[in-house]
């Protein structure tokens, strides 16, 4: 037989109806062991293979997963991504990887795309922009299930996991106390994301119990540029009651403060101390080595996915959802030391 062979041609073949022949290459209990056996001996004998996608259409299900990032600069997510396939792959998903580039307008517009059902599920770390998750929550109304990983929106009400912020941000705070610190300035980015409102409420007690004054002024908010990052934290380091010690909420906050550094005659740690929320692999080679807060990024991400192929497990289609907390590790470098 020319071409590719299909469940017609089989059902043609021996007088049975479509169903049928798919019925019994299912290993359908409906089916008799006699058809069983015709059907699936002349499936061998025409080399059937089966097509996925169409099988996946008549089902209503795309075996693809999304995952909606901010970044992937960021070595947390790229870290994040690999446990995420590593269980998708598992479970014979593709993944899709889309940005959002920390535009809320960008992220409403790729979770509208999905509510025709072009995905099974999100796994969704949110951008900096989003405050309010109404278009989530119509993405969840919509079938589709959402789970939230790292960066969360705590009014809907989905799955998510998520690492100790809160006591992150103290433990850090202590650290640079313990040093010697007796200025520390917190370095973020975005303050109005619930993650890094943690990280800061963290912060603010770690200096109370260190027994340092909190100053709104040493919250430093940058932006998104190398160039205004770097004359900003140069500003800082110019004055007279300058910090000795820097959080970086995030780790592109960390390249300011080692440039900045060299060009005002400065040198880390002795004069200015500093300590990162990063997984990046490079804090090992910096010179000194950074000391950081270390995500369990890769199991932030395969928790996180296991959490969303149980909700598309119909037969736990309950809408009970869950809250996994990874603690973070504090690993103390050069940096600070």
């Amino acid at each position: 037989m020319k071409g590719t062979t299909t469940l017609k041609d089989i059902a043609q073949r021996l007088g049975l109806s479509i169903a049928t022949v798919s019925r019994a290459l299912q290993d359908s209990y409906e089916i008799g062991a006699a058809t069983k056996k015709k059907v699936v001996q002349l499936a061998k004998e025409l080399n059937y293979q089966p097509n996925p996608y169409a099988s996946s259409l008549r089902r209503r299900v795309s075996k693809t997963i999304a995952v909606v990032l901010p970044e992937v600069a960021d070595s947390f997510f790229s870290l994040a991504i690999n446990g995420i396939e590593s269980v998708a792959l598992e479970k014979g998903y593709h993944v899709l990887i889309y940005l959002t580039h920390e535009s809320l307008v960008r992220e409403k517009a790729i979770l509208s795309e999905f509510k025709s059902g072009r995905v099974d599920g999100i796994l969704i770390s949110v951008s900096e922009e989003t405050a309010n998750g109404s278009h989530i929550r119509e993405i969840i109304e919509a079938g589709v299930p959402v789970v939230f990983f790292d960066r969360v929106c705590d009014e809907v009400d989905a799955s998510q996991v998520v690492t100790n912020d809160y006591e992150c941000g103290r433990i850090a705070a202590l650290h640079l106390a313990q040093q010697g610190c007796k200025r520390i300035s917190y370095l973020c980015t975005s303050p109005a994301l619930h993650i890094s409102k943690k990280r800061m409420d963290g912060y603010r007690e770690g200096l109370r119990e260190a027994g340092l004054p909190f100053r709104e002024t040493d919250i430093i908010v940058c932006g998104s540029s190398l160039t205004e990052n770097s004359r900003l934290v140069e500003k800082i380091l110019r004055k007279k009651n300058r910090p000795d010690g820097f959080i970086a909420s995030v780790e592109k906050l960390t390249t300011p403060v080692y440039l900045s550094c060299p060009r005002l005659g400065l040198q880390i740690p002795e004069d200015v101390k500093l300590l990162s929320f990063t997984n990046l692999q490079a804090a090992l080679i910096l010179s000194p080595p950074l000391s950081t807060i270390t995500q369990p990024a890769f199991e932030m991400g395969a928790t996180a996915a296991s959490l969303l192929f149980k909700s598309l497990d119909k037969k736990k289609r309950h809408g009970y959802n869950e809250r996994v907390m990874i603690n973070s590790v504090l690993i103390p470098r050069g940096s600070t030391q």
